[in-house]
């Protein structure tokens, strides 16, 4: 957090840490007071914490299960009450819930991140419904991921055999910062980044049956890399690991720093615009040929 901050501060920003258990509502709302002492009202909270096992169930703890869904999920719902208790007074302010395409399509060997990823899913269409109905101007969006060249590979507790990996196609970390920026301020009920979230989402509305058996062939690999796991590495399941680890994972050669799905998203009003005058231009020119033919 402090490298991250150097980085704001280098840019020419200011940046405040406040390391923080998410997973300690107590903690989460006096950090919140403490941003707010230091930089104004919150206009915008970013929900992103989560903690994870790459397991089979079978293999997972009840204490290992329930720190990754605290973590991952209640630290969100924590996070979005300490944000409501100052937006709500104030009828302002975004909150951005960073999902997955895993809360859509869950995936083996994730069980406790895609429960967790499902119920914020849950969570955000309830608490939608509740803003809606009080007549409160706060933006609630959801930005729905792909595979992502993140240290997670790296700190996660694992007990499968080999060391983890995201599923390609993987995408670099820069694009997810760009869509989270674009969520908080663009006001979209979601924000899908990248084709394989598109197609993960789609397909599990159409043939929920066939991907079951397709990643319960395909699912165990995919996530592994061919290098096998050392048992007694650390990871940060209960305690943050020292040292910076930067934004990236090490999939530096494999991960891909463009994503033309995103592009079109940003520019969709723009795009069905230019659409809709194809569209109508062709409609013109059949109308003048079937004119012409007529006559």
């Amino acid at each position: 957090m402090r490298a991250a901050a150097a980085e704001v501060e280098a840019a020419g920003g200011q940046a405040l840490v406040l390391p923080v258990d998410v997973a300690d509502p107590d903690a989460i709302d006096a950090a919140a007071s403490a941003a707010e002492n230091g930089f104004g009202a919150i206009d915008i909270w970013v929900n992103v914490a989560m903690a994870t096992i790459f397991s089979p169930v079978h293999e997972i703890t009840p204490d290992e299960f329930r720190r990754a869904t605290e973590v991952t999920y209640l630290g969100f719902v924590y996070g979005t009450m300490a944000a409501l208790k100052r937006m709500r007074p104030r009828n302002h302010g975004t909150i951005v819930q960073v999902g997955s395409a895993l809360s859509y399509r869950a995936v083996p060997l994730q069980s406790a991140h895609c429960g967790a990823k499902f119920a914020i899913r849950g969570f955000t269409q309830s608490l939608r419904s509740e803003l809606i109905h009080d007549g409160l101007d706060i933006h609630l969006t959801m930005v729905q991921l792909p595979a992502v060249n993140t240290p997670r590979f790296t700190w996660a507790r694992n007990k499968m055999p080999c060391r983890p990996q995201p599923t390609p196609p993987i995408y670099q970390p820069e694009i997810v910062a760009d869509a989270i920026v674009f969520a908080a301020y663009s006001r979209r009920r979601e924000v899908w980044v990248g084709w394989p979230t598109v197609k993960a989402i789609l397909a599990t509305k159409l043939a929920p049956g066939l991907l079951d058996r397709y990643l319960a062939s395909r699912g165990y690999t995919a996530q592994m890399t061919d290098e096998p796991a050392d048992p007694r590495a650390p990871d940060n399941l209960f305690e943050p690991l020292p040292g910076d680890f930067g934004a990236h994972g090490g999939f530096d050669s494999r991960a891909t720093d463009r994503c033309v799905q995103l592009w079109a998203t940003r520019r969709r009003p723009e795009l069905v615009a230019v659409a809709t005058l194809i569209l109508l231009g062709l409609a013109a020119w059949m109308r003048a040929r079937i004119a012409e033919n007529a006559g």
